[in-house]
């Protein structure tokens, strides 16, 4: 099934950055030029989190659908912060685009 490759995608992509947050110093850096170098942690294990209730909704697509809202929602803050800190457009189409797709899987899942 489609949703599932996409979900399954998607719950790889948020488990690798969601674990780089918490031990790359790259995303130290990225963070502190994103000025919010307090949510960094936050933000990590929020995708972590998000990451397992995705492969969760394999089982019980209520709380697939949950978590892929959620992380739809963080990637909509996260394209704001991009474009609050004039980020290019090519910076700015990763949050788009998981924002987009975890909005299409909540909708998927929970409808």
């Amino acid at each position: 099934m489609v949703s599932n490759a996409i979900l399954l995608f998607c719950a790889a992509s948020f488990l690798g950055y969601g674990l780089s947050c918490l031990v790359s110093a790259h995303m130290v850096d990225e963070f502190r030029r994103y000025r919010l170098s307090g949510f960094r942690k936050m933000t990590g294990v929020l995708q972590l989190l998000g990451a397992l209730g995705l492969l969760a909704g394999l089982w019980q697509p209520v709380v697939g659908g949950i978590a892929a809202a959620g992380l739809s929602l963080q990637m909509a803050c996260g394209l704001a912060v991009r474009i609050r800190i004039r980020d290019s457009l090519l910076q700015c189409l990763p949050a788009a685009a998981y924002m987009l797709l975890c909005g299409w899987l909540a909708a998927e899942l929970l409808f």
